[in-house]
């Protein structure tokens, strides 16, 4: 089963390991996601959970929206996504979820929408490569034969200039280098998808053995309140 958390791309950075070896890692920001409905088979078909991330004016939501949020007493959520699975089961509605859920050395997949660059031709788009840049060619960056004469179209899949990137895509096999329990950081070894400030959701490797489900103790707010007791 999958267990994620909902972060925001900080920018990248370096670190070096036990070896003294410069590792690149990217730098995410997790605030606690706030469990918001718990989804269970009986009433929906499927088990799920309901995260909100990162605060919101209540100007900008709606009553149904506040009517939503008020049922697990938080504030209204700029972002929400379900992470499907029972892993998050043992959380009640209204709990928070933060970067304890990871450990160190975990492999996870990031999902990000990756950067808008609008209206491009097909070299930058689709690595074409351009034609003679001689003055007689009369061909140099354009996007070439559109097809045979047979079916009277353009057909379907051909690589053409258009709208690039601003895509949802995801990135497998991520390495977890460290966990920062305390400022909520996540740095994972490598790149992410999208720009700095960028939304990103950050699960457990569908390629890798699936997850047990998760106890509320072990998030820090439970740990704490164990403490003083």
């Amino acid at each position: 089963m999958a267990k994620g958390i909902l972060g925001t791309k900080v920018g990248m950075t370096q670190i070096f390991d036990d070896a003294g070896r410069i590792v690149p890692v990217t730098v995410v920001r997790c605030e606690p996601n706030v469990v918001l409905q718990k989804k269970s088979i009986d009433a929906d078909g499927y088990e799920a959970v309901q995260l909100g991330y990162k605060n919101k004016r209540e100007a900008l939501a709606n009553k149904p929206e506040l009517g939503h949020f008020a049922k697990s007493n938080s504030k209204p959520k700029r972002y929400i996504k379900e992470i499907v699975g029972n892993t998050f089961s043992n959380f009640d509605v209204g709990q928070e979820i933060g970067v304890h859920i990871f450990e160190d050395g975990e492999i996870v997949d990031v999902t990000g929408t990756s950067k808008g660059k609008g209206f491009q031709g097909s070299i930058k788009r689709h690595n074409q490569h351009r034609g003679p840049m001689t003055h007689g060619s009369h061909y140099h960056r354009g996007p070439g034969a559109m097809g045979t004469i047979d079916p009277n179209h353009v057909r379907k899949g051909k690589k053409l200039p258009g709208h690039m990137g601003a895509e949802t895509v995801t990135i497998q096999n991520l390495e977890i280098i460290k966990v920062d329990t305390e400022k909520n950081l996540l740095l994972i070894k490598g790149n992410v998808p999208g720009p700095k400030k960028g939304l990103v959701t950050i699960k457990n490797a569908v390629k890798q053995d699936d997850v047990e489900p998760i106890q509320p103790e072990t998030t820090q707010d439970n740990q704490e309140n164990q403490e003083e007791s």
